[in-house]
């Protein structure tokens, strides 16, 4: 098996209105995709983020606050999962909560360096 990573993007639920009930209601349908994926044995890990950024740039280590205005989505968390397949993680992306409000899955396999 190998390992994936599954990045989601979408709008910050603040900056979408959502009430304090409807973000609850997410977080709840969250969770139980969480709880499937470890049931299954699939998940390895993973975290919700902070909308603010620190960006370090170029030689001079120019540092500039986010979120960016070039940007109107931002990450906001990751899960690790393992499969044997990219296929079989876009299936496990099916269930992704936020689709709904124009959410992206952005799925990349994990490189292993053999030291």
């Amino acid at each position: 098996m190998k390992n994936y990573m599954m990045l989601f993007r979408g709008a910050d639920y603040a900056d979408l209105g959502l009430s304090p009930e409807q973000i609850q209601e997410r977080m709840g349908k969250w969770f139980a995709w969480g709880d499937k994926m470890a049931a299954a044995g699939q998940l390895v890990g993973g975290e919700a983020l902070h909308a603010a950024v620190k960006r370090v740039t170029g030689p001079n280590r120019t540092i500039t606050d986010g979120p960016f205005g070039e940007s109107k989505e931002l990450i906001g968390g990751y899960y690790t999962v393992k499969a044997n397949t990219i296929e079989d993680v876009i299936k496990i992306a099916e269930d992704y909560p936020d689709y709904d409000l124009d959410g992206t899955v952005e799925i990349r396999e994990i490189v292993v360096f053999n030291q």
